[in-house]
């Protein structure tokens, strides 16, 4: 059982030294197929044959199967492949706050992979943490969520593991951090803080929807390893919706901000209807907002292949997240609210008549958003994301909206929407102050309630991305 911060650390001498951080995923998925041909006996006059669609095929094995969804819904591959390297052959470097910790090879190859491992091995790992050598991994790779998992769906994603990935003899560098958290036998305190390795178990009082969702959010889907805050130590300060309200508060992961994914004083995915909800994670974009940077992978590579019963009750879920009492307020109104009304709001009307006095970053959003985002900021549904009511202008953190106007980011290519439509970057345009005078101007305008950005912020964002450089095509 997960023990209280507060006394753990009490009785904990190494408490600086233990702990890593991010979110990552164990991963799996990209299958071989199986082909079988029937030839004539040798001499003889062949046999009439049946037409090919007759030929019989190799029945899918069901737990294989299930197996091959679950490594989807945990987005396994996004952390366990190199840019242009195989599949789940590990190799992919990722930063944390103690060090680059590299992901890896989680093939069935025996040697470099996990070919070897046992299905109690695999167990052990995934919800442990510990290897089949016995060494300590790093909570990188969120087995504190996956903790939860049950045992038939740990059978399943064994199995798709061991007979539908094709092995791969690479190894990748091994992670090296900086002493003390080179040290793996710290991890025993940090597990002894931060994991909590009970199977999850259904809320009675709550529908099999709902738990179906919880599940989902607080197992596999690994949800809060992004959105919910970490102690300096690297652990989440929340597992579920009954650890408190820093569960799926928001958090800062790579300097992006993963935006809270519970109900705030603030506009929120959650306030969305359901079915907003649901295409968001299938396609990557609504009439709301799009997918961008690390979202785009997770939409990518997993939400956009769940099943959309399993999408409804992980938006069902969250959507019980932090609700408020009944009447209670919910802030500056719903996304849809402030959207339908930001047509009629002062900035708008100024915008359409060109008055931009008294407006600082007025002219600078005429000068380069308002052709896509409108006058309005109401944008253009499913093309170019409203800016009224968006969440990501509104959160308390800008770090993301900043980034977003510095480096630019494309919208996930899916199934429902393949066109993965870009916005540029215009760091290499805007100064520091311009980019902090138009983000301001947005964050109060059509109804948003947010606090102006300042330079000093979007300097800070700035030094942590590459150096633009301008081409002839912009």
């Amino acid at each position: 059982m997960r023990r209280p911060l507060a006394n753990a650390r009490k009785r904990m001498p190494l408490r600086a030294a233990a702990g890593a951080a991010l979110l990552v995923g164990l991963g799996l998925a990209s299958a071989w197929t199986f082909a079988q041909r029937t030839d004539g006996a040798a001499g003889a006059p062949a046999p009439a044959q049946p037409p090919a669609a007759a030929t019989p095929t190799p029945a899918a094995d069901p737990l294989v199967e299930r197996g091959r969804y679950l490594a989807r819904v945990a987005d396994c591959v996004s952390c366990h492949t190199a840019p242009g390297g195989a599949p789940f052959a590990g190799g992919l470097p990722m930063k944390t706050p103690f060090g680059t910790i590299v992901s890896t090879n989680i093939t069935p190859d025996k040697d470099a992979g996990i070919g070897a491992y046992t299905q109690a091995d695999f167990a052990r790992a995934l919800r442990q943490g510990v290897a089949a050598d016995g060494h300590h991994l790093y909570p990188a790779m969120p087995y504190p969520s996956f903790a939860r998992a049950s045992d038939e769906d740990v059978q399943a994603l064994y199995a798709y593991f061991q007979k539908a990935v094709k092995p791969v003899a690479t190894r990748p560098p091994a992670t090296d951090l900086p002493f003390p958290f080179s040290m793996r036998g710290l991890m025993v305190f940090w597990n002894w803080l931060y994991l909590d390795d009970t199977r999850y178990t259904p809320q009675p009082q709550q529908s099999a929807e709902w738990n179906r969702g919880a599940y989902l959010v607080q197992g596999f889907g690994h949800c809060g390893d992004c959105h919910t805050p970490r102690s300096r130590l690297g652990g989440v300060k929340a597992g579920s919706e009954r650890d408190g309200d820093q569960f799926l508060a928001g958090a800062l992961v790579d300097g992006w901000y993963a935006q809270p994914l519970r109900h705030t004083d603030r506009p929120s995915a959650v306030q969305w209807s359901t079915q907003d909800i649901v295409e968001y994670l299938q396609a990557g974009r609504t009439a709301h907002t799009a997918a961008f940077g690390p979202m785009v992978q997770v939409v990518e590579n997993s939400t956009q292949h769940m099943t959309a019963e399993d999408l409804k009750a992980i938006a069902v879920y969250l959507q019980s997240v932090g609700a408020p009492a009944s009447g209670a307020a919910t802030g500056p109104g719903t996304p849809s609210a402030l959207r339908a009304a930001a047509a009629d709001t002062p900035e708008a009307r100024k915008l359409r008549d060109g008055q931009v006095d008294g407006l600082p970053g007025s002219m600078v959003y005429l000068n380069n958003c308002s052709a896509c985002h409108r006058s309005s900021g109401a944008g253009w549904d499913n093309t170019f994301p409203a800016l009224a009511g968006n969440s990501v202008v509104n959160a308390r953190d800008p770090s993301s909206l900043i980034r977003l106007v510095l480096g630019g980011s494309a919208m996930p290519s899916t199934e429902r929407s393949p066109a993965a439509i870009a916005m540029p970057a215009f760091g290499w345009r805007l100064s520091d102050a311009e980019v902090a005078e138009v983000l301001s101007f947005a964050r109060r305008s059509w109804g948003n309630r947010a606090d102006a950005v300042t330079a000093a912020q979007v300097a800070d964002v700035r030094r942590q991305l590459p150096a633009p450089a301008p081409t002839a095509a912009r």
